[in-house]
């Protein structure tokens, strides 16, 4: 089943030049990075590469979520971090997939709180929802 918004009220653009070795920006032009492979992928390491925008991306969102349902539960997660850990590797059928793991730190709560709050949060996350039944994605509360 696919999730579609109702009412699209931003739509972001970037552009990439060259792939996983060249640049991308915003049309706005607050984001203009340099991308190439890692070390780890043969590559120089020098700019930034999808993996780590896609990390940042998806643990910013995810805060987000976290605010959202904090609120409707009334709990405190002020000082509350995420932080998303994207790896990226060989499919046994061929090509690369990813694997995210989400991992949250809420201070100011209880563990089952935190957990239930992370959990809540991972259902309404937009990057949730995009990625749910296409990649393994892996929930902890520090």
């Amino acid at each position: 089943m696919s999730i579609q918004p109702v009412d699209v009220v931003y739509t972001a653009v970037a552009t990439a030049e060259n792939g996983r070795d060249g640049r991308v920006a915003t049309d706005d032009g607050t984001l203009d990075v340099v991308v190439n492979p890692p070390k780890e992928q043969g590559g120089s390491g020098a700019g930034t590469n999808p993996e780590q925008l896609f990390a940042a991306g998806y643990s910013a969102c995810f805060q987000g979520a976290l605010g959202v349902v904090a609120r409707q539960a009334k709990a405190d997660v002020s000082g509350s971090r995420v932080t998303a850990h994207v790896g990226i590797g060989k499919t046994p059928v061929g090509g690369f997939g990813l694997k995210v793991e989400i991992s949250a730190s809420i201070p100011n709560v209880d563990a089952a709180t935190a957990e239930d709050l992370v959990e809540k949060a991972h259902q309404v996350c937009p990057y949730s929802q995009a990625t749910r039944g296409n990649i393994e994605v892996t929930l902890t509360v520090a």
